[in-house]
């Protein structure tokens, strides 16, 4: 997938597994946008004074290391290279769980960016749940074989936006409502 010697310049790249595909196919918008969420997560990982917070971080930073292979992989090339399933996903609500017993959830609509830490997590959250949108237009094109990759990025952007919170009170700070927001979240 790395591109040497200016060979992307004429707008494809390579898959894992080899071939190439143009740099705006919605399997390499969803794979760009899964790197773009880790490195969200790892300005946010750079920022926690939380040892715990760090340690989920570069958790799901692994995570999304692995799916953004699956998505990078070359689908013709034989066998689909599975790295997703329902564990994974269990392991996101269990740490979602873990977390919601440890905070107070805000009641609707947040601000962003109580704390430097906060903010980036929940940069890393809108990435992800752009990433979740990708990877529709991707299985809507018959492009994603596995839908656990979609299921995993709708979990893990709800545990993001739990870590933001868990984050903030770690840090003595709670979310700031947005004025007028009467919106519940929504899982």
């Amino acid at each position: 997938m790395l591109e040497l010697s200016g060979t992307g310049d004429d707008g494809m790249t390579g898959l894992l597994g080899g071939g190439r595909a143009a740099k705006d196919d919605p399997r390499i918008e969803a794979f760009g946008t899964v790197d773009e969420a880790s490195s969200a997560l790892g300005l946010a990982r750079s920022l926690t004074k939380h040892a715990r917070v760090s340690s989920i971080c570069e958790e799901l930073q692994r995570g999304l290391y692995a799916v953004g292979a699956e998505l990078g992989t070359n689908p013709e090339a034989g066998k689909t290279f599975v790295t997703t399933g329902r564990a994974e996903v269990e392991r996101l609500e269990q740490l979602i769980g873990e977390l919601e017993g440890e905070v107070t959830m805000p009641e609707g609509f947040i601000l962003p960016g109580a704390t430097p830490a906060s903010g980036a997590l929940d940069l890393a959250r809108a990435i992800t749940r752009r990433a979740e949108r990708r990877c529709v237009t991707l299985e809507r094109a018959g492009g994603l074989p596995n839908v656990d990759v979609r299921r995993w990025l709708n979990r893990l952007s709800l545990l993001i936006f739990v870590l933001g919170r868990y984050e903030e009170g770690l840090a003595g700070h709670r979310a700031q409502p947005a004025k007028g927001s009467r919106a519940q979240r929504s899982r």
